[in-house]
């Protein structure tokens, strides 16, 4: 059967799909997609995967990819990060018979992005970009697909989606923002980039930015004629998003634990992600928030879940007929909401000039004086400020990380491959060698191994030691195994 593109892919294999969650790092993994199918979602990504430790590590294809087969968890689009067109091709290969379209992320704007040189930090190597889609296009059984931050200029925005589509993109996503606007500094995305790439291409376009209710995903579509709409934060804070419900957070939470029993995924994902739904009400149960942050188990995380509950359920028995939200939210902390984040300056109103409000330290603001001005700087910062009073937050003193020769990203200062930790321990095994600066000791333990199991057979034979014949042979050994 021939590749579908462009519009017959999306039409077709992807069902006109106009509720998308997006790729989300340690977020949309099995559990969090199916449940936001549950609840509208009519397409979802996998997480962003590396490409690189996908193609090398059989561990990393099962746990984000090969793991028990989901017939619900279909239409799915497998996201990859890289920067080498082989390796993206290669990994791909590996993960067309589990997915519906391979994404190139061109998005990603993040600092372990930029120290990988993957991601929105790639938008300005266009002969490089087309060399990857058009590999890609010409290797895969499915299409290929990207998604991308704007330019600054929509000239160029467009010009970029132009390009990516002549190498052979069949379905463009575009956040509104470039990649300097992330975290508080995000502000709002720009519907006019995206509406003028729908304008200027023939694929389908999926619009992702300013998306917190099924109202946003309404105008947004109306405004830019977008084929989707993607969502990624206002998912996250309710997964019921799409079908213009805000449940209970409990409702949503309880299903997903659930979900989480029968597939399950690292305990750190489930808490993030009970984290992001009741945000809301972790603002008003601070000990709570210290309970779920400390919590070593699934069940530990259940527990959590039910007396945040209770509490919520003892606050609206409670409650005063006309009573109104707190905090100038649009519904009351219990139920599913978007979470708006203030920006460095708002957040510095909200709490006062020093920082405060009620004795409880709001998040600082970005923006941090070059003295170092310590009511600017984060919590963390703040108590290794006082552990070293010298130490500068400069990010212009901040060192250059050289790379790990296997994956790119950072490597250990006295690795002796000239890796990261988790390449090197893969070699230092595969190898049996060792590696001080990373304090893996797989010869030494190894020789040690021998010696002792010669040192036992001597025990048990005195005989034999009397004759020499088990030192010399030993000795051999040990030789041989220090040798490699």
């Amino acid at each position: 059967m021939p590749k579908l593109r462009g519009e017959a892919f999306w039409r077709e294999t992807l069902r006109s799909a106009h509720y998308v969650v997006a790729p989300m790092v340690d977020q949309s993994e099995l559990a969090w997609r199916l449940l936001s199918r549950r609840h509208g979602a009519q397409l979802c990504y996998t997480p962003m995967l590396h490409a690189q430790v996908f193609l090398r590590d059989a561990n990393y294809r099962r746990e984000n990819l090969y793991g028990e087969a989901c017939p619900e968890d279909r239409p799915l689009i497998v996201q990859f990060c890289a920067n080498d067109p082989e390796v993206f091709v290669q990994a791909a290969l590996l993960a067309q018979d589990y997915c519906d379209a391979i994404d190139l992320n061109l998005g990603c704007p993040q600092m372990i992005a930029k120290r990988g040189h993957y991601g929105a930090f790639l938008q300005e190597e266009w002969d490089l970009l087309q060399r990857m889609i058009l590999l890609a296009n010409e290797k895969l059984s499915v299409p290929i697909t990207c998604k991308i931050r704007v330019f600054p200029e929509i000239d160029k925005t467009v010009k970029y989606a132009q390009m990516l589509e002549k190498a052979g993109c069949q379905l463009l996503t575009v956040h509104g923002r470039t990649k300097e606007q992330k975290g508080p500094l995000a502000g709002v995305a720009s519907w006019e980039h995206i509406q003028a790439v729908r304008k200027a291409v023939s694929i389908p376009v999926f619009a992702n930015g300013n998306i917190q209710c099924l109202s946003d995903v309404e105008e947004c579509i109306r405004k830019t004629g977008v084929h989707g709409v993607m969502s990624a934060e206002g998912n996250l804070h309710n997964p019921a998003l799409f079908e213009g419900r805000n449940p209970l957070v409990w409702e949503m939470a309880e299903e997903y634990l659930e979900i989480v029993q029968k597939y399950p995924c690292p305990l750190s994902y489930v808490r993030a992600h009970l984290f992001k739904l009741w945000h809301h009400t972790l603002q008003v149960y601070q000990q709570l928030r210290e309970e779920l942050a400390k919590v070593k188990t699934l069940e530990g995380i259940v527990d959590v879940n039910r007396e945040l509950k209770l509490r919520c359920q003892e606050e609206i028995a409670n409650q005063k007929e006309g009573e109104k939200p707190k905090e100038g939210l649009p519904f009351f902390h219990w139920i599913c909401q978007p979470y708006i984040r203030p920006g460095p300056k708002e957040r510095c109103k909200e709490n006062g000039a020093s920082g405060t409000e009620k004795g409880v330290r709001g998040k600082r603001a970005l923006e941090e004086e070059e003295d170092g001005n310590s009511e600017l700087l984060s919590k963390n910062k703040q108590k290794k400020k006082l552990r070293n009073p010298n130490k500068s937050f400069d990010p212009s003193l901040k060192p250059k990380y050289a790379k790990c020769d296997q994956c790119g990203n950072p490597k250990g200062n006295k690795c002796v491959f000239n890796m990261c930790r988790g390449c090197c321990k893969k070699r230092a095994f595969r190898e049996t060698a060792d590696c001080p600066g990373h304090g893996l000791l797989f010869k030494t333990k190894y020789e040690k191994s021998l010696s002792w199991q010669s040192s036992q057979r001597v025990i048990q034979n005195p005989e034999i030691s009397q004759r020499g014949d088990v030192d010399v042979g030993e000795s051999a050994v040990l030789k041989e195994a220090g040798d490699s």
